[in-house]
Formats: structure tokens, C-alpha cells, sequence
């Protein structure tokens, strides 16, 4: 069997660094303004220093330009595509016919990945951008694991593919929809996506014998989530999607905070690795549960074993997970205390959970004390109210920086 790669989002260079320390083989971001994210936080030296960073660990980086642009934005493609030529990452992830061609010419030393908004569900589409020069092909997520094991099985033998495993599943096909621009005036084809889809919505119909007489349908007070869908999640079908010699199973989101990316990616990390150590006792369970104190909707297969499943809607429109937070980051070390840079509340007596890189358990301990951070006198409680909030306490294993604390609500 072949390890398939493992690969994170990074809205920002340090997300890239927590991808890797919780075991990804490699990350993909956007730049500033040329990808299907430009309301993320990374910043244009982001990308260069990821690049940079990501090759002095043995890593790779790949970089997003994948939106479907106006002919007012090729003079930016291009100046984009020379400079990515010169910092070379390790693939650049385009779906415009047009921008492919720039970065044919432009950055003609830099490997192309075919987007997931290009809507590959075929060999023969495989085989048509291998002809015009892409390196690899990310699968649409409305293929079926046959339709996945036909394509592998015709495709150019030296031509990659890539699948999502886990994340947001977009209303639209493969991500190529509308609705924001049209309700929001915000194109998600040009990466400001409103998520309209996951707003709720009141519903009307019209009475037959009464035209323009419209009724509304019966809802709670949350309104009616009748477009945003589960996320995805493909931890059991790990077995399975190895045996197929898939190349890179991809994560979805680089807007997600760091808790989550650690989370995530250590849950995939050790589920590949335990697999490719020990296939016939294979567990899932333990990665999932690990996936659902993440969570913040349903999760579903989506397409992956059946084209007919119908469990991938999120009528609640649930957005948060109601037990468990992002509590903190390590941040530095002063004596026996370590600093924490809080994301939420803290309080003596909370239960946390220390997410350690490259080991699904995780360590669990009750907040004993905790001192502020300026004055180093004994508080109770600590809130963020400011950016990058810190509080000195003492934890009961050795930890290194940036290792993930989870608060247990």
C-alpha cells in the first residue's frame, strides 16, 4: 500500500505551523485576493514564509489561485504567477482555463494542480487537463467511491488525484454556485462568499386557488436551514480510500482556527498511520470521537458509498459544538508555569484536555491555579477581552509551544 499525503489547510503562516506539528504532510493557501478565501488572515509574506518553512521540514506547501476571474484581474495573475515561479511552491491549485494558461507561461517551473472547482468526475476529464499539463487533479466531492475506482483505474498512471476527506460541503457543484452574488452582491467564485447557505430563511408558498395569497411553512424561532448541508467526513472509509493508491486526502478550512486544524488533522494523522501499521485491526471509533468534540454541524459521508444518500442537510443550522472549545495555545514558558494565549473563558476548576501532536489520546486535567500574566498575582478567572489574552498556569505533563488546549464546557 502507499501512504497517501496528508493535507491541511493554513489560512496563515502560523496555522501552517500547527498543521505540521500535528502531522500534516502538507498544507495549501490562498493569496491575497486570487483565491476562493480572500477573507482569510494571511498576509502576502505568508505564503513565501510557509514555502520557506514548510521545505525546511521536508514538507510541501501548494498554493491556491482558483478563482474563475474577470479579464481586469490578469494583470495581477500574472505578477502573482512570476513571483510563485520564483519562491516555487510546490503546486499551485488553478481552475480557470485562463489562468491556467498564464501560469503555463508565467510560472512555467511550478507544478499545476486542477481545483475542485473545475469539477473533475471523469478519466476522460483527467486525462484532458494531464494533456494540457496539470501534475494532479482534486476529484469533485459529488463522485461515489466507484466512479472514484473507475477513474483511478484509466487515468494517466503518472497523473496524481486528490480527494476531501473532511469539512464544509458547499450548495453548490463543487463550490461553483451563486447564491451569495446574488443575494449578497459577494461572488464565491471570486472567494468572498457570503455562506448564504447557511442562513436561515423564512419559506412561503403560494396558495393554489388564491394566486399571490402566499402561507408561510411552520418553523421554530432558529428559522429554517434549508440549504446548509453536514460536513463531510470520511474517517471510517479511511481503509478503503488508501486501498484505491489515492494521492493527498485533503482538509477543508482555511478559515477554521487552530483548534480545529490540530484537532482534525492529528485525528487523520493517526488513522492513516495506524492503518498503514495494522489494517486488520483497524478502529475508527477513536478518531471519530475525537472528530466529534470538533465538530460544529452533522457529520455525513455525503457521496462517497452511496449516490442516493439524502443525510447531508443541517435543518437545525447548528454552527458551535455545545461541549467542548478551543481553550488555549502554549505560547512560552516562564519556570514551571507555562504561558497560554486564551481563546476563550477560563476559570479554576475548568476541565481541559492537552492535544498531544501524533497521539489520538488526549491528557485531561482540572485548572488548579492561575496567575495573571502581568502582575503574576493568583486570579480566578481569565476572559479574552484583548487580542492575544495570556495567562501563566502550571500543567501536569511537559509541553512544547503551540501544542492545543481544549476546554470541556
Amino acid at each position: 500500500m502507499k501512504k497517501p499525503e496528508l493535507l491541511a489547510p493554513a489560512g496563515s503562516f502560523e496555522k501552517a505551523k500547527i498543521a505540521f506539528l500535528y502531522g500534516a504532510d502538507a498544507v495549501y493557501m490562498g493569496t491575497k485576493s486570487l483565491s476562493l478565501r480572500t477573507r482569510v488572515d494571511v498576509e502576502d509574506d505568508d505564503v513565501e514564509k510557509t514555502i520557506l518553512y514548510a521545505h525546511s521540514i521536508g514538507k510541501k506547501a501548494y498554493v491556491a489561485m482558483n478563482i474563475f476571474a474577470w479579464d481586469e484581474k490578469y494583470e495581477e495573475i500574472i505578477k502573482v504567477a512570476k513571483k510563485l515561479n520564483e519562491i516555487k511552491p510546490d503546486g499551485i491549485i488553478a481552475s480557470d482555463g485562463g489562468v491556467i494558461q498564464i501560469l503555463k507561461e508565467y510560472a512555467p517551473n511550478v507544478d499545476i494542480h486542477i481545483s475542485t472547482q473545475a469539477n473533475v468526475i471523469s478519466y476522460h476529464t483527467s486525462k484532458f487537463w494531464y494533456d494540457n499539463g496539470a501534475k494532479r487533479v482534486i476529484l469533485g466531492r459529488e463522485m461515489n467511491k466507484e466512479q472514484i475506482k473507475e477513474l483511478m483505474a484509466n487515468k494517466p498512471d503518472d497523473l496524481e488525484v486528490e480527494i476531501f476527506i473532511h469539512g464544509a460541503i458547499c450548495f453548490g457543484y463543487s463550490g461553483r454556485c451563486f447564491l451569495s452574488d446574488f443575494l449578497a452582491g459577494r461572488s464565491a467564485n471570486l472567494g468572498d462568499c457570503a455562506q448564504s447557505c447557511r442562513w436561515a430563511y423564512n419559506v412561503y408558498v403560494e396558495e393554489t386557488n388564491n394566486p399571490g395569497n402566499l402561507m408561510p411553512v411552520e418553523h421554530d424561532e432558529k428559522g429554517t436551514y434549508i440549504f446548509s448541508s453536514k460536513d463531510l467526513c470520511l474517517i471510517k472509509e479511511i481503509p478503503e480510500i488508501i486501498q484505491m493508491g489515492i494521492d493527498s486526502l485533503k482538509i477543508e478550512g482555511r478559515l477554521k482556527t487552530e483548534y480545529y486544524l490540530a484537532s482534525v488533522v492529528n485525528a487523520y494523522r493517526n488513522a492513516i498511520d495506524d492503518y498503514m501499521e495494522n489494517p486488520k485491526n483497524y478502529d475508527y471509533s477513536k478518531y471519530l470521537k475525537e472528530l466529534e468534540k470538533t465538530k460544529t454541524r452533522g457529520l455525513t459521508t455525503f457521496y462517497f458509498n452511496d449516490r442516493n444518500n439524502k443525510d447531508i442537510q443541517e435543518y437545525e443550522g447548528k454552527q458551535y459544538n455545545s461541549d467542548y472549545e478551543f481553550g488555549g495555545k502554549v505560547v512560552d514558558f516562564e519556570g514551571e508555569k507555562t504561558i497560554i494565549e486564551i481563546k476563550n473563558k477560563l476559570k479554576v476548576g475548568d476541565e481541559l484536555e492537552i492535544l498531544i501532536p501524533n497521539q489520538i489520546e488526549t491528557y485531561k486535567f482540572n485548572i488548579e491555579k492561575l496567575w495573571d500574566i502581568e502582575t503574576g498575582e493568583e486570579i480566578e478567572v481569565v476572559n479574552p477581552g484583548k487580542a492575544e489574552q495570556k495567562v501563566k498556569m502550571k500543567l501536569p505533563i511537559k509541553v512544547e509551544k503551540n501544542w492545543i488546549l481544549r476546554r470541556k464546557k
